[in-house]
């Protein structure tokens, strides 16, 4: 029972940051950026479901890494072809790194032009006393989460 009970939270908690991410790019309108710059956007779903597919692969990826190390299988299949294994990450690295940094770079720039848009959003909804404590207040639990995941090695026991 307590098993499931880890299970179910751990879903529910994975469930509401994937949400958080998505809600951070719909709201900064990323994707349909993307696609005006590059005058596809007959493509826009094909892109969407590129971030699902993409996303979804890294979290499988960090979490089932002991599965996921292919070098080590390919040294035990292939040990004389070590070098050619060792180029061919390089050169994924290198390609993953580009397009990770453009990315994250399109992704602070856009993230920047939403942030002139909360004052119209505090007055529409007549929020005018407490958003600085608000903002502190996200700060500080996200201060208090990366504390207590560090400090207890909690991503050593993963």
């Amino acid at each position: 029972m307590k098993t499931l009970f880890l299970v179910v939270i751990g879903a529910s908690y994975g469930m509401l940051s994937s949400a958080g991410v998505f809600t951070v790019l719909v709201a900064v309108g990323l994707v349909p950026r993307f696609a005006g710059k590059t005058h596809t956007s007959r493509k826009v779903v094909l892109y969407e479901e590129m971030v699902i597919f993409g996303t979804l692969t890294g979290c499988v990826l960090s979490i089932f890494s002991r599965y996921c190390q292919f070098g080590a299988w390919w040294q035990a299949r292939f040990p004389e072809r070590m070098a050619l294994w060792n180029g061919i990450g390089v050169f994924s690295q290198a390609v993953y790194g580009l397009f990770a940094g453009m990315f994250i770079g399109c992704l602070a720039l856009a993230i920047a032009e939403m942030l002139d848009s909360i004052p119209i959003l505090t007055r529409r909804i007549s929020f005018r006393h407490g958003i600085g404590l608000a903002v502190l207040s996200m700060a500080i639990g996200k201060l208090c989460g990366s504390l207590i995941y560090f400090f207890t090695e909690f991503h050593r026991t993963a």
